[in-house]
């Protein structure tokens, strides 16, 4: 007698070069936005400079009270 054996097809569902295509294709839309938008609005943030005002006389002379 004869031994039949039915093997299943192979479940691959990957879809290949598509979803790779699809992939870069979204990192260089991306990768423009952010050159167009994101790198302008880098450089016109201004990190605020500290102001610093030095009196041009300092009165070094002490006073001492006696108890």
């Amino acid at each position: 007698m004869a031994t039949i054996i039915n093997n299943p097809q192979s479940s691959d569902n990957s879809s290949g070069p598509i979803t790779l295509i699809i992939v870069l294709v979204v990192l260089v839309v991306v990768g423009y936005l952010f050159f167009v938008y994101g790198l302008p609005a880098l450089k016109n943030v201004q990190l605020g400079t500290p102001t610093i005002n030095v009196p041009s006389k300092i009165d070094v002379n002490v006073q001492q009270s006696n108890p």
